[in-house]
């Protein structure tokens, strides 16, 4: 008895030391990925002086908001590029949910010919780097479309994507069919079947799919950046890249701009994180 005492004792000893490094390893790896936030908010908060007299601290000493008043006044779009990047992540968002999720339903549950050819053409598509595609998409955006400068060229592009196209199929492969014979039968059409039964069934995944597009239409740099030339017509985040002057460098103020360009990121994570997790599992359902 006194020997199985002892090895329950060493085990509960080991169990709680793996536990604790464990925690510690994971500790240090939080450290390591919060501290760019945290230096980036806590300079933020400093005075917009020159980045070579900027006494850099990991505890301010003294919290200003100047350097946010400075980032806004540093152009007349300021608040134009907020909207820009809102407005096309909203509606890119949109488009792919919409778009995505009725092409996800057709490729799972409608057979027609050609639709495996289709499906694989689409996944195709996911193989190609991004940047072999923008030379023939610039060419045909802005010297035969003439759509440069345009909200319609930095929407239209990322309408409806692959990636979508392909988790909404996964996760609509595995509604049963009977619910949809059932549907058929009391006379219900396809558009009306999936505004009725396959959409609220597809919530969570519909949700990832928003969430996802959102983060990568509002973060996305090289297209805008590429598109646009005009002031009024570029993201956040290609402003921030214009964020500079001739022989200096504020660093107060553009951590400030990228503290506000990043707000929408860190809400839109702490208020769906739910989904986040849940999207983990999403595209492993078998078709």
């Amino acid at each position: 008895m006194s020997v199985l005492l002892k090895s329950t004792k060493k085990q509960q000893t080991a169990d709680k030391a793996r536990t604790a490094v464990s925690f510690a390893v994971l500790a240090l790896f939080a450290v390591v990925m919060l501290f760019p936030i945290y230096f980036m908010f806590i300079t933020s908060l400093g005075r917009p002086v020159e980045a070579g007299s900027a006494n850099y601290t990991l505890f301010p000493r003294v919290v200003t908001l100047d350097s946010y008043k400075f980032f806004f006044d540093f152009s007349p779009y300021s608040l134009r590029w907020i909207f820009n990047s809102l407005f096309i992540a909203a509606v890119v968002t949109v488009g792919n949910v919409l778009f995505a999720g009725m092409a996800g339903y057709a490729f799972a549950k409608i057979r027609f010919r050609g639709s495996q050819v289709f499906f694989w053409l689409f996944l195709g598509t996911m193989m190609v780097p991004y940047q072999v595609i923008q030379v023939p998409l610039y060419m045909l955006t802005v010297n035969i479309l003439k759509m440069q400068d345009t909200y319609a060229a930095l929407i239209l592009p990322n309408l409806c994507t692959a990636y979508n196209i392909f988790l909404m199929k996964q996760f609509t492969s595995s509604i049963p069919g009977e619910i949809l014979e059932s549907a058929k039968i009391d006379g219900c059409g396809q558009p009306r079947m999936f505004a009725r039964i396959v959409a609220p069934l597809s919530k969570t995944v519909m949700a990832v799919m928003a969430i996802t597009t959102f983060m990568d239409n509002w973060n996305t740099f090289f297209w805008p950046m590429l598109i646009t030339t005009k002031e009024h017509m570029k993201t956040i985040q290609v402003g921030l890249a214009s964020f500079r002057f001739a022989n200096t460098t504020y660093f107060a103020p553009m951590m400030a701009g990228a503290c506000v360009a990043a707000l929408p990121m860190f809400l839109l994570f702490f208020c769906l994180q739910r989904y986040f997790l849940e999207g983990v599992t999403v595209g492993a359902v078998k078709g």
